[in-house]
């Protein structure tokens, strides 16, 4: 308890602290420092555990839900509380496998092999000698979370406000929805598996199989996956042809489920893969992951068309079927802006990086430049759906950027939607989810 009112004291003091400072600097015209206040705010959350750390790298991808001094810092948070000690570890896989849990391994590993955002994880080895990774949920997260959320909520909606470019209602549900559902191990756990069945064929490609025995919903065991982290990865200064490689089967194995099951693993950020020994793809995590209807599946192919095309009568209609209710002609304008920076590399028949400038900044200033749009023409409530389809989007070509990679993204791409159509979508879909055992809510 009085953790939890620590928690609370620290994240409103840090919530405060901003609407103070934007109120007088937006309202009163009193000149702060955001950037030092936004190293502060880092420093204040980043020893906390899970959800806020969470949201917080859920927003710095959504352009101007936070003002771009707070994204930047809060884009660098990691999950580097202290892990629970060995003695606490004990206590909670007793409470999750019974009493007599050490039994039912030969060997389980006392320190933490790694940190997620709302657990850690430890190697083990099972009585058949198959080597797993069990990720053990951290104290009082469903708690936690409807602490965080309310903290989130009151943060959002002092920022918008004094700025109205971005109505956030619609993401706030949707980050609710699914942190919630992160919250739930057997979830992911059929979410894992509906992953390994849709990337079956997908070369270069591994999905960790989970153990279903040794699994709760605060305890997942999965088989371990020999490899290597990407940012260490990174660092032997691997071959081009080396890079180009785990870019395609990077590519594959977030736009296959989309294009072909309307499922999409929303968390692309480094910590969630691995390169193998032969130089594929590990995917891990699939706590957050969001299944879409075909129909908006159909949209981002309208829109891909349109911005190809440069059509706006399209492209009116695309943002339609995604769900920007009521926008402008004008606003369609502005929008096409994100979606041109977005689109242009798969619009492109040609080898070369996906981003070509090298403007680390550049993907920024694009994000003002539709800010500013959006504010002068009274703003945009974007739809749920979209908080996690961009950030794959951003996430990922954030991670092709790290890679260098230089690849004809516009044929990768024709080949996952080719043959497309909306209603054998759906049915693959329907039937993907009932195997695995996935709930089927969109």
């Amino acid at each position: 308890m009085f953790g939890e009112i620590r928690r609370f004291a620290r994240t409103s003091g840090a919530v405060g602290g901003i609407a103070a400072r934007i109120t007088g600097e937006r309202v009163f015209g009193i000149k702060t420092n955001q950037a030092k206040h936004a190293e502060d705010l880092k420093a204040i959350l980043g020893g906390l555990k899970g959800p806020m750390m969470k949201m917080a790298q859920f927003l710095s991808t959504i352009p101007d839900a936070l003002p771009p001094e707070y994204a930047a810092q809060l884009a660098e948070l990691q999950a580097n509380a202290p892990p629970m000690g060995w003695a606490f570890v004990r206590r909670r896989m007793a409470g999750e496998l019974g009493p007599d849990w050490e039994k039912k391994f030969q060997v389980f590993g006392h320190e933490a092999a790694a940190a997620a955002s709302l657990g850690q994880v430890h190697r083990a080895t099972l009585p058949d000698g198959t080597d797993v990774a069990c990720k053990l949920q951290y104290p009082n997260m469903p708690s936690t979370v409807e602490a965080d959320l309310k903290q989130l909520k009151m943060a959002m909606a002092v920022y918008q406000r004094m700025d109205n470019a971005i109505i956030q209602d619609d993401i706030y549900t949707e980050l609710v929805e699914r942190l919630r559902e992160e919250l739930d191990y057997t979830r992911e756990a059929a979410q894992m598996r509906l992953f390994s069945t849709i990337l079956h064929d997908v070369p270069d490609v591994s999905v960790p199989e989970p153990v279903m025995e040794f699994t709760t919903t605060r305890l997942i065991t999965m088989k371990w996956l020999k490899g290597t982290g990407l940012k260490n990865w990174l660092e032997t200064d691997p071959s081009q042809e080396a890079r180009n490689k785990l870019a395609t089967a990077l590519f594959r194995a977030w736009y296959t489920p989309f294009y072909r099951y309307g499922v999409l693993h929303g968390d692309p950020h480094l910590g969630n893969y691995q390169v193998s020994p032969e130089g594929g793809l590990n995917l891990l995590d699939f706590g957050s992951i969001r299944v879409f209807p075909g129909k908006f599946v159909t949209g981002v192919l309208e829109l891909y068309a349109a911005v190809r095309d440069n059509d706006e009568n399209r492209s009116m209609h695309a943002y339609d079927i995604w769900g920007f209710k009521g926008i402008t002609r004008e606003q369609v304008h502005v929008l096409n802006d994100w979606a041109r920076f977005l689109y242009e590399p798969l619009v492109q028949d040609r080898v070369r990086p996906i981003q070509e400038n090298g403007d680390t900044q550049y993907g920024r200033s694009i994000a003002e430049k539709v800010h500013a749009g959006l504010q002068r023409t009274g703003g945009v409530r974007p739809p749920r759906e979209f908080v996690l389809m961009d950030r794959s989007a951003i996430g990922l070509g954030s991670v092709f950027l790290r890679l260098k990679a230089e690849v004809n993204w516009s044929r990768l791409f024709h080949e996952t939607v080719a043959d497309f159509n909306e209603a054998e979508l759906e049915t693959r879909q329907t039937q993907a989810l009932a195997a695995a055992g996935v709930p089927a809510t969109i």
